[in-house]
């Protein structure tokens, strides 16, 4: 089974588009780029015309690849107190000279729609999220859609990422599967991995999973973009060689990354809600 995440992004975004018309509300994500990065530019965009199918107003804060870290912060708190601004994204990974842990911080966690704030972070850990980071969330909305059932279940990720690996790992918890998270560090990875019911690889390295790292059965979800030394685009699992053994199989493109940008949509929009609401803390 292909699990399909552009079919299934459209799916969510056309219930989302009719979920804020009906809501009356006019939900509004800014977002934050430093520099020129063309991979960094094309998802941005991405983002906003995604907005724009939903019904989403979007504005984009755009500094120069030499800003400083308080250039960065300044924009970040004038989104901040801004009251028409629901969602604040800042586009990583941000330039060297920009301390990236800060300005993370520095979003407030009520417009914080990446869910890369500490306090998020913790919410999600303690088993009680508000916004989950886009990636992992769209993993959990892919599994759901799939009727692929987590409880019981030995998930096995790979990378430990603050973005990706560590929250995927806390939802997959919460979802009562039993969870082992690998890394550079893991001893006899594939061994970890050939264990897995369901095996979730962020790693960045082009087809690194490997059909003997693969349990027959298996569902496998590939996060990686990377491009072969062909400059073909891939993901970091060995797709034609893996999908002849898996239960189901995520490729790439067309999987995980539709469901980031329908998950971040969804996050404005409930950012949206709860400012409405006077949820806001």
């Amino acid at each position: 089974m292909i699990i399909d995440g552009k079919k299934t992004s459209e799916k969510r975004l056309e219930l989302l588009k009719e979920r804020i018309d009906e809501s009356g509300l006019y939900p509004r994500l800014a977002t934050v780029i430093v520099g020129e990065d063309p991979a960094s530019q094309m998802y941005v965009r991405m983002k906003h015309r995604a907005c724009e199918r939903v019904g989403i107003a979007s504005i984009a804060v755009e500094l120069p690849g030499d800003a400083t870290t308080e250039a960065v912060l300044e924009q970040v708190a004038h989104l901040n107190h801004d009251p028409d601004i629901n969602g604040i994204l800042v586009q990583l990974p941000l330039p060297r000279q920009v301390d990236t842990k800060t300005v993370i911080e520095a979003v407030v966690p009520d417009k914080d729609v990446d869910g890369f704030h500490p306090l998020n972070l913790g919410y999600l850990f303690s088993g009680e999220p508000r916004f989950v980071p886009c990636t992992p969330g769209g993993i959990m909305t892919l599994l759901d859609e799939y009727d692929i059932k987590c409880e019981g279940m030995h998930a096995v990720v790979v990378g430990r990422s603050i973005d990706v690996g560590r929250p995927m790992a806390a939802l997959l918890l919460n979802a009562d599967a039993t969870v082992t998270i690998c890394h550079s560090k893991t001893r006899d990875l594939g061994a970890e991995t050939a264990r897995a019911d369901i095996l979730i690889s962020a790693v960045g390295r082009a087809r690194f999973v490997t059909r003997e790292m693969v349990r027959e059965g298996a569902v496998v979800i590939d996060v990686g973009i990377n491009q072969d030394e062909q400059g073909n685009l891939c993901g970091d699992v060995d797709f034609d060689a893996v999908q002849e053994i898996a239960a189901a199989i995520s490729p790439v493109p067309g999987g995980v990354g539709p469901m980031t940008i329908a998950t971040l949509m969804e996050n404005t929009f409930e950012a949206a809600r709860a400012s409405a609401c006077g949820r806001v803390r």
